[in-house]
């Protein structure tokens, strides 16, 4: 497989630029999706787009085994220096250049082996939802092996290394109302203190224990309560919780050790807590094969001394959604060192872009090696 000549980096780096300039909101990844599908099929990919969303896949060569690719596309909507905007501060925009840069130097490749590469450019990470909808339409239905890419802050991983895995960890918000009585300060009988119902509910949160192994946590990140006026008692309040757990398990089991606490706290004080569940994130599952040919790629262009092993992160990501519901996909994410900080989703995020040149030819390596090996080394 060919390395990219310098004409081509450039022309990745104007691809990048173009994408960075020009972020998009979940979901709103209009101008985005067609400026990509237009960059496949120049390179001779077979392209889908959908009509009720975001997103394009490419794809090139036929028949099995099927190895797909998948970048996110959207962009965070963040105050930037004093105004509120469409912002690239998680990477995304680096992600899709990679995928980009990859499909460039397989499509360029001559001799592939047997078997059909997918480009999946996917929507709506952020919100969480991407990839629960490419999966409703079946993109990964037929698929074998799929790989992702993620740049890595620098408290993680440093500028030349890579990880063969990222071990993201399952999310979950809880949005929550409770609904009491208002009542006059003076006459606190007469009414329920919704603040009241919130801190024990908070404090039954506290005293939630499961295996102190798997690190997990739940805390209130919102609460609302009252209005302008001091002397009345608000029956009422609306809060969020943020659940976190490195297991798909122990978050099923936290989940419900809130929904008890809630109903307890509730029926304590004779009012209603209604809890609604708006999104969450599954946690990684590690594919040790997958994982295995993603070492081998790391290693062999950065070699075996910046090879990190699998990142553990509290941090969620919905590609792990991909092999939760598809349980059949060998998948794991590539963790890019590049000395990216001062962090992920800080507004001015800054990271070495020349890393995304080692991560697409690591990204092209994993496919062709996939590819190599279960064709058994036929040729289209």
């Amino acid at each position: 497989m060919k390395p990219l000549d310098t004409t081509q980096k450039e022309e990745l780096m104007e691809i990048f630029n173009h994408l960075h300039a020009n972020p998009e909101i979940s979901w709103k990844e209009f101008k985005t999706t067609a400026y990509l599908k237009d960059i496949l099929e120049k390179h001779g990919c077979r392209t889908k787009t959908f009509d009720d969303c975001s997103g394009v896949i490419g794809e090139i060569g036929a028949g099995k085994p099927v190895v797909a690719l998948r970048a996110d596309m959207d962009a965070l909507w963040q105050e930037v220096d004093g105004v509120f905007k469409a912002n690239h501060s998680c990477g995304h925009d680096s992600h899709m250049t990679m995928a980009i840069g990859a499909m460039k130097m397989l499509t360029q490749s001559e001799g592939l082996p047997k078997g059909t590469i997918r480009f999946i450019f996917q929507p709506s990470e952020e919100k969480g939802t991407g990839a629960l909808k490419m999966i409703e339409k079946g993109i990964v239905d037929d698929v074998d092996y799929l790989y992702g890419v993620h740049v890595r802050p620098i408290q993680e991983t440093k500028y030349g290394h890579a990880a063969s895995a990222i071990l993201h960890g399952a999310s979950q918000s809880i949005k929550g109302n409770i609904i009491g009585e208002d009542a006059h300060a003076a006459r606190p009988h007469l009414g329920t203190n919704a603040i009241e119902v919130a801190s024990t509910l908070l404090n039954e949160l506290s005293h939630i224990h499961i295996d102190p192994m798997i690190p997990h946590s739940v805390k209130m990140t919102k609460l609302h309560a009252g209005g302008e006026s001091s002397n009345i008692i608000p029956g009422q309040a609306e809060f969020t919780l943020d659940m976190r757990s490195q297991s798909n398990d122990v978050m099923a089991s936290l989940v419900e050790h809130v929904k008890a606490a809630a109903e307890s706290v509730a029926n304590f004080y004779k009012c209603e807590i209604n809890l609604t569940m708006p999104s969450n994130l599954a946690a990684a599952t590690m594919n040790t094969e997958a994982q295995e040919l993603m070492a081998d790629a790391i290693c062999e262009v950065l070699g075996e001394e910046n090879h990190d092993g699998a990142l553990v992160t509290t941090g969620s990501e919905d590609f792990h959604f991909y092999p939760v519901k598809r349980p059949h996909l060998k998948a794991t994410m590539l963790g890019l060192g590049c000395d990216l900080e001062p962090g992920l989703h800080h507004p001015h995020m800054t990271f070495k872009k020349d890393a995304m040149f080692y991560g697409m030819d690591i990204l092209a390596k994993v496919v062709l090696k996939t590819l190599e090996k279960e064709s058994g080394g036929a040729k289209e």
